[in-house]
């Protein structure tokens, strides 16, 4: 629970709305993902409060100890998996850690980092999203009797997205570093999945093996980057 939050010790979890109280810090680098985790907690009666890096979420920690921590594997200034190890030490314990991403192997890194559990990427379930973090608090916190939720899919902000996409251009600019590359064709794929965009995560996923082969990548780069500016200017609808 948010130690800073006088209120929050009187707030307490109800059928329809089972994380009442709870502080949810969100360490997502993407507004559209984040946009989803907003609505989730929306529903579910959480606080939420949003880093988009490692160093933001150091400040945040400083200030506050949040009840929850959702830590995307993949960010801009390095892993997830270091946060987590980090907050899995701490004393005293964020209650829930938990990390997500789109990449199916990063659940085995996230729970050897030490989360609690994990979130794949798309997150548009409000059941599955109330029961990871419900699953791994005490008894004593968690609503009494049956929860009444409805799961109706989630549907975050497109123009999210389209932040998202400016975020890509961004980076793409800085196409001759190596390790910006490296982090926007993750970032795109994770994105894209997301949002069900098919034909941009196939094209980032594509850049991706080039670039891990040694091979020359300036053809998969001008066709991520074009895509990338068909979204920024709704040219392709989602």
């Amino acid at each position: 629970m948010d130690d800073k939050d006088p209120m929050a010790a009187h707030l307490r979890p109800t059928a329809t709305r089972p994380l009442l109280g709870l502080t949810i810090l969100v360490v997502e680098d993407s507004r559209f993902s984040c946009d989803a985790m907003r609505l989730l907690c929306l529903r579910s009666g959480a606080r939420i409060r949003r880093a988009d890096c490692l160093k933001s979420a150091r400040r945040h920690l400083q200030v506050y100890r949040p009840s929850v921590a959702v830590i995307d594997l993949g960010l801009p200034d390095g892993s997830g998996a270091e946060l987590i190890s980090e907050l899995s030490v701490t004393v005293p314990r964020v209650d829930v850690i938990l990390g997500t991403s789109g990449d199916t192997f990063s659940e085995e890194v996230a729970l050897a980092a030490g989360a609690d559990g994990f979130l794949p990427k798309p997150v548009t379930s409000v059941v599955a999203f109330q029961n990871a973090i419900l699953s791994a608090l005490p008894p004593e916190r968690q609503p009494p009797g049956p929860r009444l939720v409805s799961d109706d899919e989630i549907i975050p902000d497109p123009l999210a997205y389209r932040d998202d996409m400016a975020h890509a251009a961004d980076v793409l600019d800085e196409k001759d570093d190596d390790r910006h590359l490296a982090y926007v064709t993750q970032f795109l794929q994770g994105v894209a999945k997301s949002a069900g965009d098919g034909v941009l995560q196939k094209a980032a996923a594509d850049l991706a093996r080039s670039r891990k082969a040694g091979r020359p990548v300036q053809s998969d780069l001008a066709r991520v980057a074009a895509l990338v500016q068909d979204r920024m200017t709704d040219r392709l609808a989602m």
